[in-house]
């Protein structure tokens, strides 16, 4: 129905609405379709990442991965999201916790932490892309068939902080050249304790020392295995490669300056919280390029066609402040060879 226009002594006039022409423009409105700017934001899509322990001690770690993810292009929140699962150390949860990211159906599968992550991650899903981090040899470990050409969905990085536990002996008797015999603790859940034992004990028999191997199955176990190497002087004590171990630098350099042990792990870490020295991978480093990697499959490359990344770099950190508590004397040709002397 159409209002008529009139005539007042103002002159023409528009017309007066009535209540049937007000109820048909609302329902006009109503239908019209909103504009592009309104519509539901699209959802981000999402990394599952398996965590062998929690967000804190991980801090740095993390801070490398979402770097590595930036490089290609993907910010936290605003082009990617992230489904985190801790494992809080418990090498056994982590099956459970990667079926679960599997079953949200995750983009991409990170499981940057060593080899017990990487295995559990590949265990739970053949289709996901899975990007690892660790220590150790994938190949050897069953994680991928060749660097070069991984195939399936899985690839990586890894570094060298396994295959040099040897030199963490070597260095550590360069630093206590009387002593005949050391302690070394090792993680018996570890995929790679075996292949770090026979190094070591290779590099003892060629130092002519021994080693007294003895194993860690919950925190409660650093107090006796450092005192009972504290007890036997001259000494020392040596950390296999392992996340367990490198993720609780500071309660075991806090345990290692109070019973005066010169101990060695393969984080830098420990020296910086005050332990005498360590040898490993740059694990900054590692966790960037995981996170480069997870992100260039975002934009659609294959995990078969990344080659496993290898870190060559190894680094030697030494803290002649905890020598000098030890009463040990680090020699030049050390002191020389360590990337970085903390004084």
């Amino acid at each position: 129905m159409t209002a008529r226009w009139r005539f007042d002594r103002g002159g023409l006039t528009a017309p007066r609405a009535t209540r049937r022409d007000v109820l048909a423009w609302l329902a006009g409105t109503a239908a019209v379709p909103r504009v592009a700017g309104a519509q539901p934001r699209k959802a981000l899509p999402v990394i599952g990442y398996l965590g062998l322990e929690a967000p804190d001690p991980y801090a740095s770690r993390l801070a490398a991965f979402r770097e590595g993810l930036a490089e290609a292009g993907f910010v936290e929140g605003r082009d990617v999201a992230i489904d985190f699962r801790w494992a809080e150390g418990r090498y056994e949860r982590l099956p459970g916790l990667a079926r679960d990211l599997v079953e949200r159906r995750v983009a991409v599968l990170a499981a940057p932490g060593g080899a017990p992550v990487a295995l559990a991650a590949k265990a739970a899903t053949a289709t996901i892309p899975i990007v690892f981090e660790m220590g150790g040899d994938p190949v050897a470990l069953g994680v991928v068939q060749d660097l070069a050409r991984p195939r399936g969905n899985v690839t990586g990085v890894s570094s060298l902080s396994v295959e040099v536990s040897r030199k963490r002996l070597e260095f550590l008797h360069e630093a206590v050249p009387a002593a005949a015999a050391f302690a070394v603790a090792f993680n018996p859940t570890s995929p790679t304790a075996p292949s770090q034992l026979r190094s070591l004990h290779e590099a003892a028999e060629a130092l002519g020392v021994q080693i007294r191997a003895s194993p860690v199955a919950s925190e409660a176990d650093f107090a006796p295995i450092v005192e009972a190497a504290a007890a036997r002087r001259p000494g020392g004590l040596v950390f296999t490669s392992d996340p367990y171990f490198a993720l609780r630098s500071r309660l075991l350099a806090a345990l290692a300056i109070r019973h005066a042990v010169p101990a060695v792990t393969q984080t830098r870490d420990f020296p910086l919280a005050g332990g005498l020295m360590s040898y490993g991978g740059d694990f900054t480093q590692t966790h960037r390029l995981a996170g480069l990697y997870a992100g260039r499959i975002l934009k659609g490359e294959r995990p078969s066609d990344l080659p496993v990344q290898l870190v060559t770099k190894v680094e030697l950190f030494v803290n002649l402040k905890a020598a000098d508590a030890l009463g040990v004397i680090v020699p030049p040709a050390l002191l020389s060879a360590a990337d970085t002397v903390l004084e």
